[in-house]
């Protein structure tokens, strides 16, 4: 009913003879595949390599959105303080700078009012504080 064959060598898919070197490198390179399959299954199964690589992940998103942010913010704080600037007038912007620099002249002029006047506040301040524990 069927042949046998004498042959040392196992046919390869195509039915040609392999020669005991090909066999070796066929094997050696389904080892080569079957370590990396296995690399890769203990890696995934692995809970606490997923759980870092996860977090670290995850950390540099939250890093990512807070730089985003922070930006945004900025240009909004950029684009409110125009807004005010240009819906206050003239007049109230030089009032407010005008008063700034008369206090300023007036401490450099009166030194000893001006710290007595400042440790009045602080002191009124602490005093409050402490009072309301």
């Amino acid at each position: 009913m069927g042949t046998k064959s004498t042959k040392s060598e196992p046919a390869g898919a195509d039915g040609e003879e392999r020669s005991p070197e090909q066999i070796e490198a066929e094997i050696e390179a389904t080892r080569e595949d079957v370590g990396k399959t296995a690399a890769e299954l203990v890696d995934k199964a692995d809970a606490k390599k997923q759980a870092k690589r996860k977090a670290a992940e995850t950390k540099s998103k939250a890093k990512a959105k807070t730089h985003d942010l922070k930006e945004k913010a900025s240009e909004q704080k950029e684009a409110a303080t125009a807004k005010v600037i240009d819906a206050t007038p003239d007049s109230v912007r030089d009032g407010a700078q005008q008063a700034a620099a008369q206090a300023k002249q007036l401490a450099r002029e009166n030194p000893i009012p001006a710290t007595a006047l400042g440790a009045f506040v602080a002191g009124v301040i602490i005093g409050w504080t402490l009072g309301r524990r």
